[in-house]
């Protein structure tokens, strides 16, 4: 971690620590013992959210790809918050087989994930065109937009967008599209709205791993600021509200206790059954989607759903 980026993540952590009620960003969860975690919940059986889309993008992968048009005088294919590029191989191998004139750039906060998906992706794809692309998105976004000859398709998968409330989404597309060129295109991941105990169950896995992956951020801050968080002083509740279609994950102190952060000097205090905010998973329906749209000036080209009506990944055109 460079020191830009690590006197960004010790102010964000603690301005997180100092609100009340306390909070932390989920966007810190990916570091490399993270990055594993969040594989792992993957393939829970309580996780279904990889399997609906994997059917989708299996099950429609030329349909998206036509809709998408690339054209042949070059075409980026950026991928935001890549992961293990499981599900984009599936576009990547159509791509391939239709000779499609295209570059991959996956894009992500974790230069650990961005090289083993580099790595995985050329051993297994021989010849794939990748430019790994480090940072911020928006940041990024905005240097590529200066390319108006590539035509651009954005992927934004596995629900990601569900970090964000649907307020925070729709700023989100609208940000994105304002960094696109006419005649690019969005394909977004959105779970949808379901029985209540399907989604709790996906956050509240009977194996422990999500509550592992939340306690990796209290480990990746006692590692990289000095702390001495007891990560058994701290339980994992998830809560699902059917009304708002928000899953919430807090970590909440079991007793009273003060935890220090050396390396910036201040100490955090905790009363018993205090909560720390640290994961919000919102969940859509379509009418919902087709607002955002609306609002963020995007045109729906497509929506793709699986078999269980779990799911919906939406193709946008800008």
């Amino acid at each position: 971690m460079d020191v830009i980026t690590n006197n960004t993540f010790s102010k964000e952590i603690l301005d997180g620590l100092s609100q009340c009620p306390k909070t932390l960003p989920s966007k810190y969860f990916y570091d490399e013992i993270g990055d594993k975690l969040f594989q792992d919940i993957m393939a829970m059986p309580e996780y279904y959210l990889t399997r609906a889309e994997l059917e989708i993008l299996e099950k429609f992968k030329a349909n998206i790809i036509k809709n998408a048009n690339p054209n042949n005088n070059g075409f980026d294919l950026l991928e935001l918050g890549a992961g293990d590029g499981m599900k984009t191989k599936i576009l990547l191998k159509e791509l391939l087989n239709k000779n499609v004139n295209f570059t991959y750039k996956p894009l992500d906060i974790s230069l650990n994930a961005l090289t083993l998906l580099k790595d995985d992706l050329q051993s297994e794809m021989q010849g794939l065109p990748v430019e790994l692309i480090h940072g911020d998105y928006f940041d990024s976004l905005k240097k590529l937009k200066q390319d108006k000859e590539s035509q651009k398709l954005i992927l934004f998968l596995g629900s990601n967008i569900g970090n964000l409330t649907v307020e925070q989404a729709t700023r989100f597309l609208s940000h994105l599209s304002e960094n696109l060129n006419p005649g690019d295109g969005m394909l977004v991941g959105f779970d949808l709205k379901k029985d209540p105990r399907i989604i709790l169950s996906a956050y509240d896995d009977a194996a422990g791993v999500t509550e592992a992956f939340n306690k990796n951020l209290l480990r990746r801050i006692n590692n990289e600021l000095g702390a001495n968080f007891d990560l058994n002083a701290f339980g994992h509740h998830p809560f699902y509200n059917p009304e708002t279609g928000t899953t919430k994950s807090y970590l909440v102190s079991t007793k009273q206790q003060d935890v220090y952060l050396k390396k910036i000097g201040k100490t955090i205090s905790f009363y018993p059954w205090e909560s720390i905010h640290t994961e919000i998973s919102q969940k859509f329906d379509h009418k919902t989607i087709e607002q955002m749209a609306k609002d963020a000036n995007l045109e729906i080209k497509e929506a793709y759903t699986d078999s269980k009506r779990y799911y919906s990944n939406y193709l946008f055109n800008v």
